[in-house]
Formats: C-alpha cells, sequence, structure tokens
C-alpha cells in the first residue's frame, strides 16, 4: 500500500481539548482501519508542526477522503503528502528517462 506523511498543527479548539487528544488518536486509527487503511506512526513534535503521521491507504483518493474526514472535526489542520519508500525510490530513479 501507498505511504503518506501527515503533518498536524493543533487549531485552537483542538488545543483547548487537548486532553481529549488520546481519544481522538483512537478514533483517527478506527477510521483508518474501516477504511482499508492503516495509521502506523504517530508523533508528537516540536517545531513548526505538532504532530507527524505516518499511514498507508490503498490509494490517494482514500488517503485526501481520510485527511478531510478528520481535518472536519475542526481539531487540527492537515497536510498530506505521498511519501516513497527507498525501494520506490530506487525503482523510479532507476526508470528515469534519458534527456538530452
Amino acid at each position: 500500500m501507498p505511504t503518506y506523511l501527515t503533518l498536524l498543527r493543533f487549531t485552537q479548539k483542538g488545543i483547548e481539548g487537548i486532553k481529549e487528544g488520546p481519544a481522538r488518536l483512537d478514533a483517527a486509527k478506527e477510521a483508518y482501519r474501516s477504511a482499508g487503511a492503516k495509521l502506523r506512526e504517530f508523533y508528537l513534535v516540536t517545531g513548526k508542526y505538532d504532530a507527524v503521521v505516518l499511514a498507508e491507504a490503498p490509494d490517494d483518493e482514500t488517503a485526501v477522503k481520510l485527511s478531510l474526514a478528520l481535518g472536519s472535526k475542526g481539531n487540527v489542520r492537515i497536510e498530506t503528502s505521498r511519501a516513497f519508500t527507498e525501494e520506490e525510490y530506487r525503482r523510479i530513479v532507476a526508470g528515469l528517462p534519458k534527456v538530452k
């Protein structure tokens, strides 16, 4: 399954209800499972973002639906990117066309 990297920033609503954060994370994991995806890893981080999620989804459409659904709750702002594994990276680079 494709891998996705999601960068999250808490909204004012999300930070005000931060004690409910672990329950929201559990609900997100269940939403991923229900969609045929998997929330593999969650990290609370410092810096520009508040949290990072690594997930797998069957396709881009599923990943976007999950991001929109979770973002619509109003607790986080979400930025999701398709992440390519080392194996995928090597295959992509090996298949680059020659450009003159």
